[in-house]
């Protein structure tokens, strides 16, 4: 997946929006949460996620992805896809859409229902 790519796919989830911060990265946001993060890999594209306790136990593990920088040294379940093999493209998108659910999940019932969602 390329960055355009991810931005395009983030942008058409709904209630999204969109900050670049943190040394140029995408950042996309459902309500004020962060819910995926493209940058942060020496200038090329790395895509960070937040993931369930399962995924946490599993996708650190595999080639091409690592527990992310910054977010899970503070106890955080973030993933980064910096490097082939990594996901799929099918499969980094169902990560991300599940980054987004999780995240939208904990906003206040009143802030969904403003959201439209």
């Amino acid at each position: 997946m390329t960055r355009d790519e991810f931005n395009a796919f983030c942008a058409a989830l709904p209630a999204t929006n969109h900050v670049v911060q943190w040394g140029n990265s995408d950042v996309w946001k459902v309500g004020p949460k962060v819910f995926a993060m493209c940058g942060w890999n020496d200038g090329k594209d790395a895509f960070t996620f937040k993931v369930s306790d399962i995924a946490w136990e599993i996708l650190p593990d595999m080639p091409g992805l690592r527990p992310a920088p910054y977010l899970a040294s503070r106890g955080m379940k973030w993933i980064q896809h910096y490097e082939a093999p990594g996901l799929s493209d099918t499969e980094l998108k169902a990560h991300l859409t599940a980054s987004y659910d999780m995240v939208k999940a904990k906003l206040t019932k009143k802030l969904r229902t403003e959201l439209g969602l």
